[in-house]
């Protein structure tokens, strides 16, 4: 790759920013490169890239694969091979089991220098061994990690959690230490600037090798006076690698009106020899882009040094001697500006700008600017040196990388995930309560008008947290430009190895066909939804980018409600900003994914499984663990629920992935139920009220809660039910069984109302036969997905027919309802998602009748042709700059009939009734 002028650099990246609101607007410019047809041993599990290609730059991946249940015991060892045959290293262990025993799920790690195939097969045998295993030792003070290529010293205590990271003998990284900035704005007009640094409470290592080594570190940061913002800090390693990954998360619990961190970040030294002209510092830009200058520049000088040195230093090698060098250059070396300080710092989504200067205390100068940086950078020498990204660069911004002191003999670099040049962050409420200080105003008042359920107290960032990606490069030399941008790349898209939809769906896991099935356009009726699924997706994928849903507490997250009027989503209006979740948004994009298996999919749900699992949680503090409801503020909302921090939401991307954060955020959903006795969700209502439609219970004791049966107990059972199948523990299977017969003991099963559950044994107390109710809720945060899954897995009778009682009655003709319940729901909400229970039911039941019955549901009462939405482009004065809308397009509508859709194609698709 040739190098790049600055004006090149700028244009480049322009014009990639340019490109890059030509967004797919169908599904064939959208869709990934379909792998090529494997060819199989029996048992064996495919498994592919996601992106339909090998990487250019791979450091090493895991992922998870399933297995039907019976097929593998527990113990199996598994091997790996690549297309042609050869034997791939591969370290394995189990994720979920079934009932019998068997593997449900196993996770995979392959080494970063192995034989890049287009495609591979795991199944059951001897696992190769990598030819360069990945050795971990551990002392009193430190963690030895030994890639076979580089090596890491983990501390287990103090304020330097990385000690160093060396590769041949030399160390090419020192100090690596966590960094927070604060403004304390404890005095009115008064800011105090602080400085803290990460300190190492408990290290952990989670694996060992010999393809893949996981350290956990765990702490605080801190400074002489206080311990506060509790932080997780994983590190990755994969034999014959020289790359480490870094997870990084942060929990908030200081005092928002108080505490504004300026400045977080990740710091090294880097240790730096040689000549000035031989240092090198490089930014990646979009694209392919590269940034690439010398600390002490050698080209555009009044006297040429000799065409040989320029091509050297400008290519990153080690430059000739200097009796090699016109002598007129060799001889006033020292009269050529040096630059030891350098930053790129990108304030927003659609702006970057580097900088340089000689040393503080003077001007900087402005080298290049663009729109959307690449994430990645370098510094170091033909020696070595070290590479350093943060993925989500521009999408989570404001970040920043500094290198300071590039001209001396040790140079610092810091990956600031909030920038310290922009605005201190800034996490306090955005109204005074507008004098709802009563519950009745907040229900009557703050919820009727602009749908935001406001209390005193709770509109808290109180424990939200937030997790950043990273890596680390730890390079012998300074690798050429096309390899950087290579690395760029793999930062910004790190490679992904995943098993097929067809592969996932003869497994049955999360719920099999009862759920889902690859995608189906066999029939005319069948590709025009799928059509209409791929149509949806897309309007959000370009939704993100041209209204900049972007941003560090931001991203991952889609907006709730538009506004027509406005022409914008309503994003400062109450409970109809961020969606949080609302009818599970995140189970429709991970279903949409397993049916497809599309690269842009799996990234976009990634994002929002990141954030709704962090952001729209609290982690600690009075409402841990329970998220919080839509609203302006990711923590604005009081209605602190199961419903949101639901382990069900998190399940497709850990067992897809093994992400072990996303399992620690699942784990900590077993005892979620407990909070609801101090924050009851139904604590504004009328007990009567609670006790009918709304199917909500108060807090009635120290071990007993009021739960409803679906936005509740359906979470509940998510996190025991996924607790159980990982671990077996034997508690979560028997609170499992006791809330499924003791729903299915109800007087009218999961039509009862006013019910309570004890929290040590998940029994549920037998409600009066009076109290019946029903709530649109109840089904769509996930309960469908967890009933399919449970029955499945378990024989609970009665369950069973109190599940199935609830998906034919829900949207059923009232005559038939007051009948089989003694009571009538005309006219029930989301009519429309609930034909998947419906159809549900026709599947499980046999019945024909119920499957035209969810068809008629789906289609809804207007003309099928009537529901087809329209993208419209709006210009003009009436908006900022072009944008699309779909008028009559909400999020969580959009949610519920793509549920909808994908579950009655698997179930009733055969039954599409004649036109």
């Amino acid at each position: 790759m040739s190098s790049l002028t600055r004006r090149d650099f700028v244009r480049h990246t322009t014009l990639a920013a340019a490109a890059a609101q030509l967004l797919p607007k169908t599904r064939a410019e959208a869709a990934v490169r379909a792998p090529a047809k494997l060819t199989l041993a029996p048992g064996a599990a495919p498994v592919r890239w996601l992106d339909g290609v090998a990487p250019r730059a791979f450091g090493g991946a895991t992922w998870g694969v399933s297995w039907p249940q019976g097929q593998h015991a527990a113990g199996t060892s598994f091997g790996l091979q690549a297309a042609g045959g050869e034997a791939v290293a591969v370290q394995s262990w189990p994720l979920a089991t079934w009932p019998d025993g068997s593997l449900k799920w196993t996770a995979h790690a392959v080494s970063a220098d192995v034989a890049l195939a287009e495609h591979y097969a795991i199944a059951a045998g001897a696992p190769a061994k990598p030819a360069r295993p990945l050795t971990a030792t551990q002392t009193g003070e430190a963690i030895e990690i030994d890639t076979g290529v580089i090596r890491a010293r983990v501390a287990k205590s103090g304020d330097v959690l990385v000690p160093e990271l060396s590769r041949g003998g030399r160390a090419v990284a020192r100090n690596g230490r966590l960094v927070c900035l604060l403004e304390d704005r404890s005095e009115a007009g008064v800011t105090r600037e602080q400085a803290f640094a990460g300190v190492i409470d408990q290290v952990t290592l989670e694996q060992d090798g010999p393809v893949r080594a996981v350290v956990k570190i765990e702490g605080r940061h801190a400074d002489a006076a206080r311990q506060w913002l509790p932080f997780t800090l994983r590190l990755y390693f994969y034999a014959g690698g020289d790359r480490v990954r870094a997870m990084h998360t942060i929990v908030f619990d200081g005092d928002e009106d108080r505490d504004f961190i300026k400045g977080l970040g990740l710091r090294f030294d880097v240790p730096l020899e040689g000549e000035l002209h031989d240092r090198h510092v490089r930014f990646a830009g979009q694209g392919d882009g590269l940034f690439g200058e010398a600390v002490r520049g050698i080209t555009g000088l009044r006297r040429d040094p000799g065409r040989a040195i320029r091509e050297a230093q400008v290519a990153g090698r080690a430059t000739p001697p200097l009796g090699e060098w016109d002598e007129r250059v060799a001889s006033r070396l020292q009269y050529i500006p040096a630059y030891a300080d350098w930053t790129l710092t990108q304030p927003n989504a659609d702006g970057f700008q580097i900088l340089k200067r000689t040393q503080a205390g003077y001007t900087w100068l402005t080298p290049a600017q663009g729109q959307r940086a690449g994430g990645y950078g370098y510094l170091g020498t033909p020696q070595g040196g070290l590479g350093f990204g943060l993925r989500n660069f521009w999408q989570s911004y404001p970040a920043q990388f500094d290198i300071r002191g590039a001209t001396s003999e040790v140079a610092t670099v810091t990956i600031w995930l909030w920038s310290p040049e922009a605005p201190a962050m800034d996490l306090r409420s955005y109204h005074d309560g507008l004098g709802q200080d009563t519950y009745e105003k907040q229900y009557n008042g703050g919820l009727e008008i602009t749908y935001e359920d406001y209390e005193p107290g709770f509109d808290t960032p109180m424990g939200v947290a937030r997790t950043s990606e990273m890596f680390l490069d730890v390079c012998a030399a300074t690798p050429s430009r096309e390899h950087l941008a290579a690395l760029a790349a793999a930062t910004r898209e790190p490679a992904v190895l995943m098993t097929t939809p067809e592969h996932l769906s003869a497994s049955g896991v999360f719920g099999g066909a009862d759920i889902w099935r690859p995608e189906n356009r066999a029939t005319a009726a069948r590709a025009r939804i799928e059509d209409k699924l791929d149509w949806y997706f897309n309007f959000y994928h370009d939704q993100q980018e041209q209204r900049r849903w972007y941003g560090f507490w931001n991203y991952g997250d889609v907006m709730h409600t538009y506004d027509d009027d406005r022409h914008e989503w309503r994003y400062d209006v109450g409970g109809f900003a961020w969606d949080n979740s609302e009818l599970s948004t995140d189970i429709w994009l991970w279903l949409a994914f397993l049916r497809s298996g599309r690269a842009d999919l799996f990234r976009f749900a990634e994002a929002m499984t990141r954030h709704t699992g962090e952001v729209d949680v609290h982690h600690v503090g009075r409402f841990a663990p329970l998220g919080s409801r839509h609203n302006v503020l990711h923590w604005g909302c009081s209605a602190k629920q199961l419903r949101i921090s639901t382990a069900i939401n998190r399940r497709y991307y850990y067992y897809l992935t093994a992400d072990e954060r996303v399992g620690d955020l699942m784990r900590a959903q077993i005892e979620a139920a407990r909070t609801l006795l101090d924050v009851p969700p139904g604590r504004k209502l009328a007990s009567a009220a609670m006790a009918g439609d709304l199917d909500r219970g108060e807090s009635v004791g120290r071990q007993r809660v009021g739960l409803g049966f679906g936005t509740d107990w359906g979470s509940l059972a998510g996190a025991w039910f996924t607790e159980w199948e990982r671990t077996g523990n034997a508690l979560m299977k028997t609170r499992l069984l006791n809330s499924m017969k003791t729903i299915g003991g109800q007087p009218h099963g999961f039509f009862s109302a006013g019910v309570t559950m004890d929290l040590d044994t998940g029994e549920f107390y037998i409600a009066p036969k009076n109290q019946v109710g029903i709530s649109h809720l109840n089904a769509v945060f996930g309960l469908v997905e967890i009933c399919a899954e449970l029955i499945q897995n378990f024989d609970v009778p009665e369950f069973r027919r109190a599940w199935l009682d609830y998906c034919e009655l829900y949207n059923a003709d009232p005559a038939v309802q007051e009948a089989r319940i003694g009571r009538a729901f005309p006219n029930p909400n989301l009519r429309q998602g609930h034909s998947r229970l419906t159809a549900y039911a026709a599947a499980q039941l046999g019945r024909k009748d119920l499957a035209a019955r969810a068809w008629d549901e789906f289609k809804g009462s207007a003309r099928w042709e009537r529901m087809e939405p329209k993208r419209v482009t709006v210009t003009g004065p009436d908006v900022l700059r072009p944008v699309d809308e779909a008028r009559g397009v909400s999020t969580n509508g959009t949610a519920q009939w793509g549920l909808a859709a994908i579950q009655c194609l698997a179930l009733v698709g055969d039954d599409w009734p004649a036109e």
